[in-house]
């Protein structure tokens, strides 16, 4: 169903008009209608319609004219002239204007049905091509390799939510369900010299691009046999992500990695006659922790500086210390932590400390592994209450040595319950500072209002460039706060403004009009009997009925 805006300061035409058309069955819904360009102009944003109705000749603001302020703001409406004979000269202007279509006065009900259907036709045909699905299809197709590659690489170098790892893997086609990862980084090893005759495999060396790319079709090819998992390049290196699916445990995953990983080091030196060395990471049971893999993979290949290359080394056998599940507080905790901290619920806080030391407990972690996860946890409550300028004794109290205090904690419990207590405390300061500052933008607006509500200029654009804040926040906060809008705001200011004048005054209609902002007499006069149902000459003459209620 599209919005439909219809606009004539003719009340019979516009109530004819409504009444004679089956607009539902059309696909129309009228959502607005108004009396003349201007009041139609200031309800564009609230009403957003698809197509407009307008005659040429009205008060304030003609057709065109509004029809110059849709094209400027918002340029996929419609508009629909509807001008009279003697106007007809006016409508050819409209041709500039891009004017979608125009009707003579008069004109019947079948005209203005037909002019409907053919816009509506537009419509359709504009958002048919906007959604093209089979046009949007090929093109995902034909770019499928590459976002797979920017996928692959991202969930090496950063840490991805589960949601955006299931949404991305299936929108991609790309088999990551498994039981047990594990990441191997695959590097050319630097020639050794060679004799100019060389056979032409060795050659393909002297082309570095092309020889990552070999040892890429041949990863391919050994991964796809044994159903291993992916390859793909990153940067010099060619990466491979195994996902089993029947390992009984990771370590079997990782021997299961190992038997891979040779295999492809051994056809590359048989096929390429070149060598590679590959770094084995930590194996994880999480898709979601492959990123340390990958990283604990990086430093496996560093060993080749001591071991050699032209090998496979595991990050277990080099560093026996290394755990494939060590407990983070990553940075996707701490952004879910900040945002919480921020703009979050007592009930969202509650809910994600419990699963912070939920982990914490389950996790075969180390007591250094718990200190340093509750440090870096302590150090981002402390950065958010740096940036929000939260007064940190409030909070963490007059200890001058906070890490300190969380070293004396008996156990994980108590940790888990200060952890609450101190963030609780922290978002309570921030949401007061937040509606402190919002109450005093709309204080400084209103004094604004006050002090200029006579500029016929004012704009709630003016007002923000003069806050150094954006009109959409502005405006949001403004209404939360006042229950009105900016516009109705400085409407009612300038009508009280106008009433006393007209109740103390001798002043001149137009004079008094001036005086509260309208440059517009006639217009000041057509708002205010719309505002209070009373024109200000009646209402002067003490007919005021409920304008001072």
């Amino acid at each position: 169903m599209y919005k439909l805006m219809l606009v004539d300061d003719e009340a019979d035409v516009r109530e004819g008009v409504i009444q004679e058309v089956d607009w539902a069955s059309l696909g129309f819904e009228v959502v607005a209608t108004a009396e003349n360009g201007k009041e139609a102009a200031e309800l564009l944003d609230k009403a957003e319609p698809d197509v407009v109705v307008t005659d040429i000749s009205m008060p304030f603001m003609d057709g065109l004219q509004l029809s110059e302020t849709i094209r400027s703001s918002r340029p996929m409406t419609k508009i629909i002239i509807l001008t009279g004979f003697d106007e007809f000269e006016y409508a050819q202007q409209a041709v500039k204007l891009h004017i979608d279509e125009y009707l003579l006065k008069p004109f019947s009900s079948q005209e203005f049905i037909d002019v409907l259907r053919k816009v509506k036709r537009q419509i359709d045909e504009e958002t048919a091509s906007r959604e093209n699905i089979e046009t949007l299809q090929e093109y995902f197709r034909q770019s499928l390799p590459v976002l797979r590659q920017v996928f692959l690489s991202s969930l090496m170098t950063r840490k991805l939510t589960g949601q955006e790892i299931e949404a991305k893997s299936e929108s991609y086609r790309l088999p990551l369900g498994g039981h047990g990862y594990v990441v191997t980084v695959f590097r050319v090893d630097a020639p050794s010299g060679g004799e100019s005759g060389a056979e032409p495999s060795v050659r393909i060396a002297a082309d570095k691009e092309l020889l990552q790319f070999a040892v890429y079709n041949i990863a391919e090819e050994v991964a796809d046999k044994h159903e291993r998992g992916i390859a793909f390049i990153l940067g010099d290196d060619v990466v491979l992500l195994t996902v089993s699916r029947h390992a009984a445990d990771l370590q079997t995953a990782v021997e299961q990695t190992a038997a891979t990983a040779e295999e492809i080091r051994q056809s590359v030196e048989k096929y390429l006659k070149c060598t590679i060395t590959a770094g084995i990471g930590s194996a994880t049971a999480k898709i979601t922790e492959v990123k340390y893999s990958y990283e604990s993979a990086l430093q496996a290949l560093n060993y080749r500086l001591v071991l050699g290359s032209n090998r496979t080394i595991r990050i277990g056998d080099v560093e026996t210390g290394t755990r494939t599940e060590a407990v983070r507080f990553d940075e996707l905790k701490q952004q879910a932590l900040t945002r919480t901290l921020k703009v979050g619920t007592a009930a969202e806080l509650s809910s994600m400390i419990d699963e912070f030391f939920k982990e914490l407990h389950e996790a075969e972690s180390s007591v250094k592994d718990i200190q340093i996860y509750l440090l870096e946890l302590v150090t981002a409550m402390l950065k958010v209450a740096k940036d929000a300028g939260v007064p940190l004794d409030e909070v963490f109290g007059r200890d001058a040595n906070l890490f300190a205090r969380i070293d004396r904690l008996q156990d994980l419990e108590a940790a888990k319950r200060w952890t609450y207590e101190t963030g609780a405390k922290m978002m309570s300061h921030i949401a007061a500072g937040r509606q402190s500052t919002q109450r005093t933008l709309i204080e400084q607006a209103k004094e604004y209002v006050k002090l200029n509500y006579s500029d016929p200029d004012i704009s709630i654009q003016k007002l923000c460039d003069r806050l150094h804040i954006s009109a959409g926040y502005f405006s949001s906060i403004f209404k939360k706060e006042t229950k009105v809008t900016f516009v109705t705001y400085l409407q009612q200011v300038r009508m009280e403004a106008a009433k006393e004048l007209l109740r103390a005054t001798d002043l001149k209609t137009f004079e008094i009009a001036e005086q509260v902002g309208y440059a517009d007499p006639n217009y000041f006069s057509f708002s205010f009997k719309k505002l209070f149902g009373i024109s200000p000459k009646d209402y002067r003459n003490g007919e005021r009925g409920t304008a001072d209620a």
